[in-house]
Formats: structure tokens, C-alpha cells, sequence
């Protein structure tokens, strides 16, 4: 079994070539089949590394765990977003119905419609959900992609700015460019890359201690900010962030003041309300992985219950019944 002894803080900076550390082994049948490299750090109350595994200081794309900044820099653009619609604008939603229609609702109230988004059309983001999606005879659309509220919210503050909708996707776009100078301020760092992200967006390099950081910095920001506002809508209307079957909402419904957000390729966020914050990556995208580690690293920063039991739990079918598990391996 996984050690119970909390990792000792990193001694300094990873050497090149080094081998990443297991964070999660895949056991079937006590046959330990595979595992899930990685990285991870752990902030303590004052946003020091408390401990951390693996090079927390390279840069690497957070995914949609950058959402919140994103829907930071919507706010300082003027959108008039509050509530579920702000919870939106910083989601992966699972393209459940009331996603679908939230989304549309914040197109009309702006002035746009479906064919304004710059995401391409997909089908829901949860498996359940895709499946019902489907059997009903509807087809891939633009609001049902994961990241449609994120895109409603852009065109809002578009409208709100003055600033052309027609190319809010383009880097050199006045509203990203808002979006690296959050980026930057919340996590201490400079943007090492820019990439283009599965919905279109542009995609900014930080280091997942910057991104620790930068939940940090949500969560304890000055109420009535941008920041506080992101973190404040998206912990009070969970379901809007993610979904009803999803480990977002799970924690942000069941842990006090958590802000939680997951990323593509196996990337995870979150900070809690006194300022602990923690951050991984697992090399491989391995999303399979991604709730044993969070569940795991949750208990390592002082977090126990149910929930975490929950978020954890990755039960291995054979012949349809239990026969091994995802496990966290620190």
C-alpha cells in the first residue's frame, strides 16, 4: 500500500532527464498493470511549498483549469456577469440541458446568438450525458461543447468593451490580452508559451506552483474584486462549473469554501478558503487517474471525509464486477 507519511518538501529543482514520480498505479486482480507519472505541489496557508513531487517548475498549459482567469479578465472587460452566469463563464460544463440553455440565455442577453461562438460544435463532455444526447436524436452543436459559457462570456465582454467579436479568439484580441496580464498577476509568473486550446482559445504556459498560486489568489482575494467574484459565483453554483456527476462539484458542494477546477490532460487545481492551495499534472493526460490523485493530495493537505473517499474511487471492471482499482501511489 501507498505510503501514509507525507512526502518530504522538494530539495530544489528536478535534474534534466530525471524520471517523474508514480503518482497513481493501475492494480488489477493485485497485479499492478500500470502507472501515472506526474507532478504535484502543495502550498501551506501562506502560499509557501508546503511539499511538492516531481519539477513543479516547468511551465506547462493548464487547460481549462486557466478558466477562472479567463472569466477574471471578462469582468475587468465590464461583462455583466453574476451568479450561474459567471459560474459558466470559468466552466467545463458537462453539456447537461440547463448548461445548454444557461449558455444560450447569455448569448441573447448580449446580443448573439449560437453561430457567434468561435468553439467547435461536440457533443456533452459527460459520457451519461452524451449517451441521452444522442439517443434524443440531437447532433454536435456549438453550446453543447464544454467550453460554450467560457465563449458567451468573451463575446458579453466583447459587447461590454467595445472590442471586436468577430476575432476574440486572436491572441493580439484586446480582451487576451487582459487575459495573460490575470494570468500573470494571480500566479507571480510570466507566460512561457501560447498555444491554441481544444475550444479555440489562446492557452497560456505557467508552472504548477504559478497555478497553485493562482488559486490561491481567487480565493483570497478582497470580496467584491474580480477575482473573489469568479471564485465566490463558481463555489456557489458548482453544478454550473462541471456537472451533476462530476468531481468539481462534489468538492466545491461538500468541502467549505474549496474552489476546485479540472483541466485537460490530467490537470487539477484547487484552494481552499485559508489559503492551502495544490496543483498537479499527470504526464500521460491519464484522466482515469485524475480523482485517486486529487483524493489522495486533498487528504495530504488536511482535507477528510466522504468526499474525498469519493473523488478517490476508481474502481477496475472484469466481467463486470470490481476486480482492482486506480490508486494514488504517494
Amino acid at each position: 500500500m501507498p505510503s501514509t507519511t507525507p512526502p518530504s518538501p522538494s530539495a530544489g529543482p528536478i535534474a534534466p532527464g530525471a524520471v517523474p514520480p508514480v503518482l497513481a498505479e493501475i492494480v488489477r486482480s493485485g497485479f499492478t498493470e500500470g502507472r501515472h507519472r506526474g507532478a504535484l505541489v502543495a502550498l501551506d496557508p501562506d502560499g509557501e511549498v508546503a511539499w511538492s513531487l516531481g519539477d513543479v517548475a516547468a511551465p506547462l498549459f493548464p487547460r481549462s483549469s486557466n478558466k477562472p482567469f479567463q472569466a477574471v479578465a471578462c469582468l475587468r472587460a465590464g461583462a455583466a456577469l453574476s451568479g450561474e452566469r459567471l459560474a459558466l463563464a470559468a466552466a467545463s460544463h458537462s453539456g447537461e440541458p440547463f448548461h445548454r440553455e444557461l449558455a444560450a440565455r447569455v448569448l441573447a442577453e448580449h446580443g448573439f446568438a449560437e453561430d457567434d461562438l468561435r468553439c467547435p460544435a461536440d457533443l456533452p463532455l459527460d459520457p451519461a450525458e452524451a449517451e441521452a444526447y444522442l439517443r434524443s436524436g440531437l447532433e454536435r452543436a456549438r453550446l453543447t461543447m464544454n467550453c460554450s459559457g467560457k465563449h458567451a462570456a468573451m463575446l458579453a465582454a466583447c459587447r461590454a468593451a467595445g472590442w471586436p467579436a468577430d476575432s476574440y479568439l486572436d491572441p493580439a484580441h484586446p480582451l487576451q490580452r487582459l487575459v495573460t496580464d490575470v494570468v500573470e498577476e494571480a500566479t507571480g509568473e510570466t507566460v512561457a508559451a501560447t498555444g491554441v486550446d481544444g475550444c479555440g482559445a489562446p492557452l497560456l504556459a505557467v508552472s504548477l506552483t504559478g497555478l497553485a498560486r493562482g488559486f490561491r489568489a481567487l480565493v483570497t482575494a478582497a470580496p467584491g474584486t474580480a477575482e473573489r467574484r469568479v471564485a465566490d459565483a463558481m463555489r456557489a453554483h458548482p453544478e454550473h462549473v462541471a456537472g451533476t456527476r462530476r468531481h468539481d462539484t462534489w468538492l466545491m458542494r461538500e468541502v467549505p469554501g474549496a474552489l476546485s477546477k479540472m483541466g485537460a490532460e490530467a490537470v487539477q487545481a484547487v484552494a481552499l478558503p485559508d489559503g492551502r492551495a495544490l496543483a498537479f499534472k499527470l504526464d500521460d493526460g491519464g484522466m482515469r487517474a485524475l480523482g485517486p490523485v486529487l483524493g489522495r493530495a486533498l487528504e495530504r493537505l488536511g482535507v477528510t471525509g466522504p468526499v474525498t473517499a469519493r473523488v478517490a474511487a476508481h474502481p477496475l471492471l472484469g466481467g463486470g464486477v470490481p476486480v482492482g482499482e486506480v490508486r494514488a501511489a504517494f
